[in-house]
């Protein structure tokens, strides 16, 4: 049976025979119809995947879902009209800024074309910071390659770029004794996907010892010491800011909107904000990946949203765990997700989630009572956590083939462009290892026209003008130099005026509260900016010589003051 007559059948195994027709595209496979659910939509586009294609386009119309809107800001100027940059990447999330920073060890011109008004602002910040073990990853996949190198380099990455790593290590918990019986299984797995550190069995007693706070119905656990946390927001900027400090651009609300072609190759990008020439283009562009691929006559993937929603409990709830904690369960061989579990983050705060909604919408961030729910009730995996820790809860948008993998390949259609596209979870611990791939490709594209030559006087250590004081000596050291670090402007997390400003001073433009906040954390207590909102304003109008009323919360969508009342 052909590979076409193989998606038919699966289609009319699911009552859509009749609405959904399948054909070939290129090297493709093209969904049609109209359905009257979108749950119907994904489960084609599921029946359509791994069949052999090299992807899957999935244009089932639903019924009642039209199209969306998307977010985007014209700042109003031309600055970049006519300017060349030998590397243009769309998309300022992790996988953008760790590849520009990757790129700037050679000789050549790069920017990164970011649509929002800030970097890190859609599914880069919008996770839980896991750096995954690579245990979860089907074996052979991209995902479990990109994964494992990924881990394993995060530990030269963070001490280079001054962002804060930790390996908790995770446990996956057992719910009953019978998945004791599933150790071996588990350890072959581990061993296939080449994760590192000895992960191994811990016995109920031996679980109960390392997190004494843990759920009594855990019955062991399997233990994959390597799992590691990171803030994902402050991990992107220090790449982005590595990249700057080696010769590379950033250039802020620069929505693309088309490309002019030439013989097969992308000769400029077409933005708000001018025309800007080029020798290759990489699609960083996250849940937009596949738009950028059409805009270039090379779709031949389409993506569909995961949205993850995920609670964020209050800074002492730290002190109650050590480690990673999932529950989940083992023989789920149809799921799409992990699972999700009880995550400490860096800053000291622990965070519950995600959850997993297949949805229809590229930015549709919003949160609703059932997910929190849901989200609520792995609180019982850690006994000390209550719902009365929550502080807030958001979601972020995961990027996903139908095929459930990463793209990370040339095109084939077009000879400067190169796809770091479906991005989804474990993106973020598989960062550095995608930019050292993307790179080379880039590099491979550029070189037939030019020679490129690895820069010489590349540095691959951060230096920042401004970071979080996290000590009472190292406070006192900094107040006895300036006393505006001894200023306490947000309460909740002990962030002083002088550290806002030197946010503010920063190689990157960041005029807004959440901008200041993905940076040093001013606003992200329990309080959330009730207290200190006002004066980190006046900070910001002061030190940028901006009026109040054109602060906004993260961009030109969300201004904190309607005007002035006096």
């Amino acid at each position: 049976m052909n590979k076409l007559k193989k998606v038919t059948k699966e289609l009319a195994k699911l009552g859509l025979g009749g609405d959904v027709q399948a054909s070939e595209f290129r090297k493709s496979v093209r969904l049609t119809g109209h359905v009257g659910s979108w749950d119907e939509k994904v489960a084609a586009g599921f029946a359509a995947a791994n069949r052999g294609y090299k992807g899957v386009l999935n244009d089932i119309t639903v019924e009642g879902v039209g199209e969306e809107k998307i977010y985007r800001y014209d700042p109003g100027d031309r600055d970049l009209e006519g300017r060349y940059f030998d590397v243009l990447i769309i998309g300022g999330g992790i996988i953008g800024c760790a590849t520009a920073r990757e790129l700037a060890r050679y000789d050549i011109s790069i920017a990164i074309l970011e649509k929002e008004e800030d970097l890190a602002m859609q599914t880069s910040s919008r996770n839980d910071g896991m750096i995954h073990p690579g245990f979860a990853a089907h074996p052979g996949s991209k995902k479990a390659h990109y994964n494992i190198l990924g881990n394993r380099m995060y530990t030269k990455w963070a001490e280079e770029l001054g962002f804060e790593l930790k390996r908790p290590g995770s446990l996956v918990l057992f719910p009953s004794r019978l998945e004791k019986y599933l150790v071996p299984l588990m350890k072959m797995r581990a061993r296939k996907n080449g994760v590192d550190g000895h992960y191994r069995y811990i016995s109920r007693k031996k679980v109960f010892e390392m997190e004494p706070n843990v759920t009594e119905d855990q019955q062991g656990a399997f233990f994959l010491p390597s799992a590691g946390i990171i803030s994902p927001y402050k991990a992107t900027i220090a790449m982005a800011e590595n990249a700057l400090q080696n010769g590379a651009d950033v250039f802020l609300n620069c929505f693309v909107e088309s490309f002019e072609m030439d013989g097969g190759r992308i000769a400029s990008v077409r933005i708000g904000r001018g025309t800007v020439k080029c020798g290759a283009v990489i699609n960083c562009a996250g849940n937009f990946a596949d738009i950028i691929a059409e805009l270039a006559d090379d779709r031949f993937f389409s993506l569909h949203g995961r949205k993850g929603t995920e609670c964020i409990l209050d800074r002492n709830t730290g002190l109650t765990q050590h480690s990673i904690l999932s529950m989940p369960r083992l023989i789920q061989r149809k799921s799409k997700t992990k699972g999700g579990g009880v995550v400490p983050c860096i800053e000291g705060n622990i965070l519950l989630g995600p959850t997993a909604e297949e949805q229809p919408w590229r930015e549709d961030f919003s949160t609703d009572r059932g997910h929190f729910q849901e989200l609520l009730q792995k609180l019982d995996l850690n006994t000390k956590l209550s719902g009365s820790s929550v502080i807030t809860y958001f979601s972020g948008i995961r990027p996903a083939s139908w095929e459930e993998d990463f793209i990370i390949e040339p095109s084939e259609r077009v000879a400067n462009l190169v796809h770091g596209a479906a991005i989804q979870s474990p993106g973020v611990a598989s960062a550095p290892a995608i930019a050292v791939d993307l790179a080379k490709m880039t590099v491979d594209i550029l070189s037939k026209d030019k020679t490129v030559e690895e820069k010489t006087g590349f540095n691959p250590r951060r230096t920042v003008s401004y970071h979080q004081i996290e000590t009472v000596e190292e406070r006192r050291e900094m107040v006895g130099k300036n006393p505006l670090y001894g200023n306490i402007i947000c309460r909740c997390e002990t962030i002083s005026e002088q550290e806002i400003r030197d946010v503010l001073r920063g190689p990157i433009p960041v005029n807004s509260l959440d901008g200041v906040k993905r940076r040093i954390r001013a606003g992200a207590g329990r309080c959330h900016g009730g207290f200190c909102t006002p004066k980190i304003m006046e900070i910001i109008s002061d030190e940028l010589g901006i009026p109040m009323v054109e602060i906004t919360r993260k961009g030109d969508s969300s201004p904190v003051l309607s005007g002035e009342a006096k």
